[in-house]
């Protein structure tokens, strides 16, 4: 429950292309705001000096996705290059996020499909807050799509609480907080959408653990540590356990896997099959006179 510190940045994965790093709670990514006083590209900034780009905003600007005040797998990409590597792969929905989450109430359902569309909320009043369709003043709604299962259940303090696996399988804006407060089951410590009402937690209960980015022969993958254990945050208290989060993951990295293999061999006859279709446009028609000639030739052969 320490503070972010300058020095303190955990890296998880760190090469020539990409580093992931477990971002610390409640720190924004970038900021231009005077009293921002630490965010993640300061943190770079200074573990980094021999990597900054002039040619970025503030010298580390290839973020490749967007955390807001939640912890965890955070990648940055360090060239252009690479920046466009990533963007394919998320453009495409080819990469696979998985969060954890601490959410109020015990979950009943082992295993839920949330598909609530979600808006801009216009409400006077919820400035850059989002909303499910069905919510009053709620603007361009898009369907949205995250699957949630049951991790453990227990108490959060007093409180009856569930620690979820949290998959977003669109990425609108503030999804898995709107979806999980849609169904009932707000995440603990959701300042903005318990409209500043649960402000006990030290944090947004909310943790990146796992991102998988495929890039045609090689893949990116890091995962987070579980920040909601007894031991880092004690107000937490598991009682009954379905699944751990290492089964939980490596569920979702196989499945993955598997999606990946498919879509490759798609991929592959797509291929084929174009290059074939090339190989015979490219012989090209057979001209009349080839047809003629051809004709003649088997009319000097005597019919049996």
């Amino acid at each position: 429950m320490e503070a972010a510190r300058l020095e303190q940045l955990s890296v998880l994965l760190e090469d020539a292309d990409y580093l992931v790093l477990d971002k610390h709670w409640d720190l924004r990514i970038d900021s231009t705001r005077p009293r921002e006083t630490l965010t993640v590209q300061q943190q770079l900034r200074h573990r980094y000096p021999q990597l900054l780009d002039p040619s970025t905003r503030h010298g580390f600007s290839r973020f490749c996705h967007q955390l807001d005040y939640a912890t965890g797998a955070l990648c940055v990409a360090l060239s252009r290059q690479a920046a466009g590597g990533a963007f394919r792969a998320f453009s495409q929905r080819r990469v696979v996020k998985a969060y954890l989450a601490l959410v109020r109430g015990h979950v009943k359902e082992e295993h839920m499909t949330i598909d609530y569309a979600i808006g801009k909320d216009t409400r006077e009043g919820q400035t850059h807050m989002m909303c499910v369709e069905a919510t009053p003043g709620c603007d361009n709604p898009k369907p949205c799509l995250t699957e949630l299962t049951v991790l453990q259940t227990g108490r959060y303090g007093d409180d009856p609480a569930t620690k979820v696996l949290l998959q977003p399988v669109t990425g609108r804006t503030h999804q898995l907080r709107v979806h999980c407060d849609a169904v009932g089951h707000a995440i603990v410590g959701d300042y903005t959408y318990s409209l500043r009402a649960d402000t006990a937690p030290y944090r947004t209960m909310l943790h990146a653990a796992l991102l998988r980015m495929p890039l045609g022969e090689r893949t990116v993958q890091a995962e987070a540590p579980d920040p909601f254990v007894p031991d880092v945050d004690p107000s937490w208290c598991p009682e009954q356990t379905l699944r751990s989060v290492d089964e939980a993951l490596a569920e979702v990295v196989r499945k993955a896997v598997a999606t990946e293999a498919r879509l490759a061999a798609e991929e592959a006859e797509v291929e084929l099959a174009r290059r074939r279709t090339a190989s015979t446009r490219s012989a090209g028609p057979v001209s009349e006179a080839a047809t003629e000639g051809l004709r003649r030739w088997l009319q000097e052969w005597p019919a049996d």
